[in-house]
């Protein structure tokens, strides 16, 4: 049996649905905090049982005769990410799981300006130190991210943020969809995989009136439209990963897997785009 976690959020959702196209719904269950929101999967032959990271009982309660277990990261910047997925790991490990895999992030380092980077290099660690086989899936940075980093350029036709680098900006869509290849398919795929979409870009080579505001600068700017500052220190550390090169990297397993080239971010900056 393929366990999920994460299965009613945007990513780890669009994997099971990619998953449930390519092997029976039987050998499929997720792991949710709300089984509620799990019941169109449980309608359709799922396994559903409740779990969280928060509670390690019930966690490898519904992991239990899983032969893979798919991980999510912890998306709360405040939360104590690398605490959160040590639970899931141990209790993967604990419910006899041959292989674990985790939504890791391109760009993982401990040293990395990118606080989650951090958490999930870390995580790495803990899952190279488990003693069952593991796939790190890192995926480019999504595409979507876009929008809450460059704020109003829609409507004003222009990007003012602070300097940036190369990013393989990727479709979370496509991520999902390999991830559910990979388990899925007999190959196995042992430590880090990065699945990014094929070219990484500036935000000057967008086509798009680019200015470029100092860090302190941007961070008012947020502030001043209702971004709690926190957040906006916390989105502030993308842009200087980016300018040390940290997602700068492109790499042919997406396309492979997906069997075709993944989006781009032309495509998804296209007035027919959208995110």
């Amino acid at each position: 049996m393929i366990v999920i976690t994460g299965a009613t959020g945007a990513l780890n959702g669009a994997t099971v649905e990619h998953l449930l196209k390519l092997v029976p719904a039987e050998r499929v269950g997720v792991s949710v905090r709300d089984v509620a929101r799990a019941r169109h999967f449980a309608d359709r032959g799922v396994r559903v049982r409740q779990g969280s990271y928060e509670d390690p009982a019930a966690l490898r309660e519904s992991f239990e005769g899983a032969d893979q277990v798919l991980l999510v990261s912890s998306s709360d910047p405040r939360a104590d990410a690398l605490s959160l997925h040590r639970a899931g790991i141990e209790a993967a490990v604990a419910a006899g799981a041959r292989r674990i895999l985790y939504t890791s992030h391109q760009g993982a380092g401990l040293d990395s300006p990118f606080h989650p980077a951090r958490d999930h290099a870390a995580t790495e660690g803990l899952l190279a130190e488990s003693g069952v086989a593991w796939t790190s899936l890192r995926n480019g940075f999504y595409m979507h991210s876009l929008e809450w980093m460059l704020g109003s350029w829609r409507e004003t036709g222009v990007i003012a943020a602070p300097a940036d680098g190369p990013v393989s900006w990727t479709d979370r869509a496509d991520a999902a969809e390999g991830a559910a290849v990979i388990l899925a398919g007999e190959r196995e795929f042992d430590g880090p995989v990065t699945l990014t979409a094929g070219e990484a870009v500036t935000f000057g080579d967008l086509g798009i009136e680019r200015v470029v505001l100092e860090d302190e600068e941007w961070v008012a700017e947020r502030v001043a439209h209702g971004v709690p500052e926190f957040m906006a220190r916390f989105m502030l550390t993308t842009f200087q990963a980016a300018r040390e090169g940290r997602f700068a990297g492109v790499d042919p397993a997406l396309a492979e897997l997906l069997g075709r080239q993944p989006r781009t971010v032309a495509d998804y900056l296209s007035p027919r785009g959208g995110a």
